[in-house]
């Protein structure tokens, strides 16, 4: 349950924008934030891309992207939408038919920047297509290939230019009756990104796709992505959300729902509260959270757990958990469940005796929740 009610200077004032669905996934408005990556397999072999789609849903993906290069790839996502259990975004660059492939063969968004389409007949035909297949468009506006005669009038890339080039193709949209999509204005410099989404955002009613462009690896690119998009989530900017990393995609899902479980803006999985570790823990803190990381990864409900190594933060953590541990002396700590002491277990035995709490107390509140959402229903 949150308790932003009685704490204000939690609440983040998101900014109003409408909604657009990426298929059945409402973005912008008062939707959630939705996550999203980007497969990394050749699309042509559509068993392997599917796999990779399959296991990003299931570590909580709500939109999955899927480049379409050539014509091949554009007829491969005919099956991969299919079998799909989230909306397929198809990613395309240049060629106009590419997109009226991917709308052809059941994409559910196309992300395009309509100036490198071709003249206006043929986005006329691209929105054409959109329109009759459902699909929303992202104009994907990117600091490293920005329009010539936007550079020559700026000199470098830069937020106005950005912002500008953004401008320019909702236009485009906008003057052939198309209002159902989302934008995003991406760079790989943290800063840029920034400021060209707060000027975008003051700018147009969209629903605005979040992302720091090229990122770097798991590490180097977590930290920019956390930094970047925090900071706009912090000020109430973004409605749907990409975290790039070199990295397998499962790990930019769950990278992209940390950012939003650290702000309190999704709830999903197990929010796992341990120390760092020092000469007074009475456990093997590190080891210890790295097994249970793994071992919780299957849990989708919302819930908390602290795993403390010693008493000085300890018992003060615990009490704002579900489900807490609490390094003592003797080879053995504290159970907490609810906030509350509860009864003492070996260090041999607490990790599955914690896996145990934790299940048992998810199944509890699954339960709560389908006999709230019944007793609704009624």
């Amino acid at each position: 349950m949150s308790l932003n009610h009685v704490r204000p200077w939690k609440n983040i004032y998101r900014r109003k924008s409408r909604q657009i669905h990426v298929g059945s996934v409402p973005v912008g408005g008062d939707a959630p934030i939705s996550v999203q990556t980007m497969t990394n397999t050749l699309t042509t072999d559509v068993r392997a891309t599917i796999e990779q789609v399959q296991r990003c849903a299931e570590a909580g993906a709500d939109i999955v992207r899927v480049s379409a290069p050539d014509e091949a790839s554009a007829r491969a996502l005919k099956e991969i939408c299919a079998e799909s259990p989230v909306p397929i975004v198809a990613d395309i660059h240049f060629h106009y038919k590419r997109a009226i492939e991917a709308a052809e063969s059941g994409a559910a968004c196309l992300r395009i920047n309509p100036g490198n389409i071709g003249d206006a007949t043929r986005v006329r035909e691209v929105i054409r297509a959109a329109k009759d297949h459902g699909c929303s468009i992202r104009i994907g506006v990117n600091a490293g290939s920005l329009e010539r005669h936007l550079l020559e009038k700026y000199g470098e890339p830069c937020p106005d230019a950005m912002v500008e080039s953004g401008l320019e193709h909702i236009r485009i949209l906008e003057d052939n009756d198309f209002q159902n999509y989302k934008i995003s204005v991406k760079a790989s410099d943290v800063f840029l990104s920034a400021a060209a989404y707060q000027g975008i955002a003051e700018a147009t009613d969209a629903p605005i796709h979040l992302g720091i462009t090229e990122a770097g690896g798991l590490t180097s690119g977590t930290i920019k992505s956390a930094i970047g998009l925090g900071n706009l989530l912090w000020m109430g900017i973004g409605d749907t959300l990409r975290v790039s990393l070199s990295a397998d995609p499962v790990e930019e899902v769950k990278v992209g729902y940390e950012i939003l479980k650290s702000l309190g803006l999704r709830h999903r999985g197990v929010n796992i509260i341990s120390c760092p570790s020092c000469a007074r823990q009475g456990f093997d803190v590190i080891k210890t959270v790295e097994a249970l990381e793994q071992r919780l990864e299957h849990i989708k409900t919302p819930m908390s757990l602290s795993i403390i190594g010693c008493v000085v933060n300890g018992p003060g953590e615990a009490l704002m958990t579900d489900v807490g541990f609490t390094g003592g002396g003797a080879g053995n700590g504290m159970v907490y469940l609810a906030g509350k002491q509860s009864h003492r277990m070996s260090n041999e035995q607490m990790i599955d005796h914690i896996v145990e709490q934790v299940e048992k107390k998810a199944a509890e509140l699954d339960a709560a929740e389908a006999a709230a959402q019944a007793t609704a229903a009624e």
